[in-house]
């Protein structure tokens, strides 16, 4: 019994996520390692010096990494000392937060149901606001349907497939960590003049931890995909979307960004471009409200077989490789 307390965790976090979408930002974990996050930068930028600048990036996000193990592996520990189903409440609430589907999904319908009005400025304004960092004021209706398609298909494995690979082999801890590097990530990672060294660490590290994740999700992706164009109504020819994902992958800057988001170009057989940057599936049409709706649900239909497959994972391997907590 005790080992399939895991898979009751995952599913009951499935079903949070499904009912109540994202916790508010004053409660949400994620907002905490933010706050956390900032608090380094702000520091660490005082200093000119790169070499400083990078070790305040490694320090911080190692001893970020611990505390975080820590307080997951706490979390799992004092679940046994509780009522079953209390233990496993918690360590659900706690999990879901480590994972979006459904906010993700709404936010792309905002996007295509602003564009299906007709109202670009809106459709930019809920791009920017829940879904890319980029500036979308200038975007024509094409390029705002394409980066949400991106959006969602980078997130599939970012904000879902990766951390439930790593809850399935570490359990909370290791979702809490990818979260938190994760994070590092996105508010650090980036090539400018002050940030360059400060986030190289997390950056790495976050390229390491998704190496695998992006590539499980492209392949589930190509498994589960449309049977049809959404384009065009043609029959998928999944050789087709196949040799796209292997041709465009590495067109991105990110080792693993490309590999999602090529295997939804090739899907739904449309151009995947951010300027001066890549430009997946050419040759293809331009995406339209149809390909944000065609993501969508491939995002739905990419995480329920990854939620599947993580539990028979849980179910089937042996405790001894995922660790003898609940034993």
């Amino acid at each position: 019994m005790n080992e399939l307390i895991p898979v009751v965790v995952l599913i009951l976090a499935i079903l949070i996520d499904w009912r109540f979408g994202d916790l508010p930002n004053s409660l949400h974990p994620v907002v905490a390692m933010g706050n956390w996050i900032s608090w380094t930068r702000r520091n660490a930028l005082k200093s000119p010096s790169n070499t400083f600048r990078f070790v305040c990036g490694a320090v911080s996000m190692l001893f970020g990494i611990v505390v975080i193990a820590s307080i997951g592996l706490a979390i799992e520990r004092l679940s046994r000392e509780t009522p079953i189903w209390i233990g496993i409440c918690v360590q659900a609430a706690v999990l879901k937060c480590t994972f979006s589907i459904r906010s993700l999904g709404s936010a792309a319908s905002s996007v295509a149901s602003a564009l299906h009005s007709g109202d670009l400025p809106l459709a930019r304004q809920q791009l920017s606001y829940h879904l890319v960092s980029r500036d979308t004021s200038q975007l024509e209706a094409s390029s705002v349907a394409a980066a949400a398609v991106e959006s969602v298909a980078e997130n599939t494995s970012d904000s879902f497939i990766a951390p439930l690979i790593y809850f399935a082999i570490a359990g909370l801890p290791g979702a809490l960590v990818y979260r938190y590097v994760n994070t590092c990530d996105a508010m650090l990672g980036y090539r400018t003049r002050d940030l360059e060294w400060l986030g190289k660490t997390a950056a790495r590290t976050d390229d390491l931890l998704n190496w695998i994740p992006s590539r499980v999700t492209a392949t589930l992706m190509l498994l589960v995909g449309p049977a049809r164009n959404t384009m065009l109504g043609n029959p998928i020819n999944r050789v087709s979307a196949i040799s796209i994902w292997m041709r465009d992958s590495r067109l991105t800057a990110s080792p693993n960004a490309g590999h999602p988001m090529s295997a939804v170009a090739g899907l739904l057989g449309v151009v995947l471009e951010k300027h001066d940057h890549y430009r997946l599936g050419q040759g293809q049409a331009m995406p339209t409200v149809a390909s944000i709706q065609a993501v969508n649900s491939l995002l739905y239909r990419t995480s329920m077989v990854g939620v599947c497959a993580a539990i028979a994972w849980l179910v089937f391997m042996p405790s001894i490789i995922r660790g003898s907590l609940y034993e």
